[in-house]
């Protein structure tokens, strides 16, 4: 069984090679999707508002509580001390020079630059998680161009941890479920030995809700909506200032902008 199992992700892991060697490999339906002729889903953050607001963690915390996001014991209590690897986020905090290393404005007002940007998955239009994966676990949806997760199918190769140039996925070392302070019966919870990563929401979205993270914001720095849609939230956002996006030399076309 180790041997089949070991053979297995050797085939598994050149054919994901192989996939991501050929970038331009995509169905009609996801051109149609990235070229802006379906739906295409996405979000804007204001840093003029969040950094004003920079103590203000009430997005990651709806987020986490409505998807049994655990909180593993860090310190004296950890599982693991001296492993690193065992924190799980959807939505977190990030220093600016973190999330963005490689803008290259250096005069950005400091209000924004000085403070902590929530950073998430950026559901990319060209995912390489996507591509790399050998099981299709991770997918992007051909009606709206969210990145999906289908956690019974990930065997955790990691594989997509390796190619998300954003950190957006965390692996689950140990068993989640005795850590989630309270489980929202309305959502899975993971098991050991898979990936995780935010998904816009997309049983929100399924009932014509906004996601998690926008809803709870209280200053509302959060938008979400079709950019394909004239007179959108989101246009009418990215249309109104100057926006940035994490890392556009990759040619991943993030989902996810910031207004500065």
């Amino acid at each position: 069984m180790q041997g089949g199992r070991r053979s297995f992700l050797k085939m598994a892991g050149g054919t994901a090679l192989a996939a991501g060697a050929l970038p331009g490999m995509t169905s009609c339906a996801q051109q149609a999707v990235a070229h802006g002729t379906g739906k295409r889903l996405a979000m804007v953050v204001d840093l003029q508002v969040c950094s004003q607001h920079g103590d203000c963690t009430e997005c990651a915390k709806a987020c986490h509580l409505a998807h049994n996001v655990p909180s593993f014991p860090k310190g004296e209590g950890a599982l693991e001390p001296n492993v690193k690897y065992d924190e799980i986020k959807w939505i977190w905090k990030e220093d600016f020079e973190h999330a963005f290393p490689t803008e290259e404005n250096h005069y950005l007002p400091a209000r924004v630059t000085a403070r902590q940007l929530p950073v998430l998955c950026n559901h990319c239009d060209n995912p390489p998680c996507v591509r790399v994966c050998p099981t299709k676990a991770t997918f992007k949806r051909e009606s709206d161009g969210i990145v999906m997760m289908d956690w019974h199918r990930c065997i955790g190769c990691r594989y997509c941890v390796v190619a998300c140039p954003y950190g957006s996925r965390s692996f689950n070392w140990w068993n989640p479920r005795p850590y989630i302070a309270k489980i929202n019966p309305q959502f899975p919870t993971r098991m050991k030995g898979v990936v995780e990563k935010c998904t816009f929401c997309e049983e929100r979205i399924a009932r014509n809700q906004k996601p998690a993270c926008v809803e709870a914001c209280p200053h509302g720095a959060m938008v979400f909506g079709d950019l394909n849609q004239e007179g959108s939230d989101v246009r009418m956002r990215l249309t109104s200032g100057f926006s940035i996006r994490r890392k556009p030399e990759l040619g991943t076309q993030p989902e996810v902008y910031y207004l500065v």
